[in-house]
């Protein structure tokens, strides 16, 4: 009678514990499943950081070659001309580097200027002369410390190495736009906010 009693137990415990495993994905999912589910999020969110970057920078190196157009035909200043041809070349170069790393990540470049930098280089194109000069020297400092800080903070925290290994190995060339438009605008005056780091 023990020993069936013993069998009857051991049978019971055997059944309950295949239950307790045969539980429905539904009913696992809660216990096991959350601490491995954060990361691919995460890495989703991160590749769409570095995306987001990817078209931003795009934007903005393409908006600095038309401002670039616009500063060798109005600037008044041979400085200012000479900036604006530093900015089409480098930007131009960049640019080019951009969209093949791009093409590689099925990222789709802009092909225009969107309403932000549109208004900027129709604000620029009203302007002639010194005042042009000021205006754009100011927009270069503003531009370009955004630059900085967009592609610092990718160099450090970007997920996509290809993407990260581009904004570390461009934002030297940044860097020295940036020294040269604060020089620039001290040279030819403008606003002082400008040219705050």
């Amino acid at each position: 009678m023990r020993g069936t009693s013993a069998c009857v137990a051991g049978t019971i415990l055997i059944v309950a514990a295949v239950a307790l495993g045969a539980q429905t994905p539904g009913q696992a999912a809660p216990a096991s499943r959350p601490p491995t589910t954060p990361p691919p999020v995460t890495n989703s969110q991160d590749a769409a950081g570095d995306q987001a970057f990817v078209m931003e920078a795009a934007m903005a190196g393409m908006a600095e070659v038309e401002h670039g157009k616009l500063a060798t035909g109005k600037g008044a200043n041979a400085k200012v001309k000479a900036f604006g041809e530093q900015m089409i070349a480098d930007h131009t170069k960049a640019g080019g580097e951009l969209k093949t790393l791009a093409a590689t990540k099925q990222i789709r470049l802009p092909a225009a200027l969107d309403p932000k930098h549109q208004a900027t280089h129709d604000k620029l194109a009203q302007l002639s002369g010194a005042e042009f000069d000021r205006a754009y020297a100011q927009d270069m400092v503003t531009d370009h410390q955004k630059a900085v800080a967009d592609f610092t903070a990718e160099a450090k925290t970007g997920t996509d190495s290809e993407v990260k290994g581009w904004a570390t190995k461009t934002l030297p060339t940044l860097q020295a736009h940036l020294k040269m438009a604060q020089d620039l605008q001290k040279e030819i005056g403008g606003s002082p906010a400008g040219s705050q780091r």
